[in-house]
């Protein structure tokens, strides 16, 4: 690819040519607290409702079908309750199995999308789906949204295109290693506009089990395990 403008940087991207120059623990506690207690009155109404029954006067005795239906509804309550129980122990079982996946994660090359790249020792990469030939416009901005390099390259279709940056401006500026976005906007030989999306690619350096659901960290930034479009190795 060659250069619409005189640069000092030399960025590559496969098949494509420059052109010229231009909060569970509450919870469970809550749960926890609230079967105790409807337990505690469960037996309390049973008891009460056994003992009026002993002693009831038999020329007026006490209407049964209240107490009938007051123990449904006590039971009903105690099932209910049951459930979230068993709700909460699957919400946990999920979480555990997630925590699991992620950290078969670590060491690992994974491709997500995204456009924020780290530059290491004068490089970052990004790679760029592109629908259909086109024009490329490149802006690269550092993590205070100064562009600090742009282009435009004739570029051909194809996914996974690589286009890597030395880290230099089209000043010549060397800038240091760091966190930087690249934007890609595009127009096909018609002038109708392309749509191009981004992908990084990076080594699984870490995972935070800590959040839910976990948060694995790749050059820098931090994905969920669904943000994971592949894993490269």
């Amino acid at each position: 690819m060659s250069s619409t403008a005189a640069t000092t940087t030399s960025p590559v991207v496969s098949g494509t040519t420059p052109l010229p120059a231009n909060s569970s623990s509450s919870s469970s506690s809550l749960n926890s607290t609230s079967a105790t207690e409807l337990a505690g009155n469960f037996q309390t109404f049973l008891t009460l409702l056994t003992t009026q029954l002993q002693n009831q006067d038999p020329l007026d005795p006490l209407d049964t079908n209240q107490f009938t239906q007051q123990l449904v509804e006590f039971a009903s309550v105690e099932q209910q309750l049951k459930t979230n129980d068993s709700l909460t122990t699957l919400v946990s079982l999920q979480q555990t199995a997630q925590a699991t996946q992620a950290l078969q994660f670590v060491g690992k090359t994974a491709v997500v999308n995204g456009n924020t790249a780290a530059l290491t020792n004068s490089q970052a990469t990004w790679e760029l789906n592109i629908p259909a030939a086109s024009t490329v416009k490149i802006n690269i901005a550092n993590s205070t949204g100064q562009t600090v390099y742009s282009n435009t390259y004739s570029a051909s279709a194809g996914n996974n295109q690589a286009f890597t940056w030395s880290g230099k401006g089209n000043d010549g500026t060397q800038w240091p290693d760091g966190q930087y976005t690249l934007t890609a906007t595009a127009t096909d030989s018609s002038g109708n506009s392309v749509g191009i999306t981004t992908q990084l690619q990076g080594t699984v350096s870490s995972v935070d089990l800590t959040q839910s659901p976990p948060l694995l960290t790749i050059n820098g930034q931090t994905y969920t395990v669904n943000q994971i479009q592949s894993i490269a190795n």
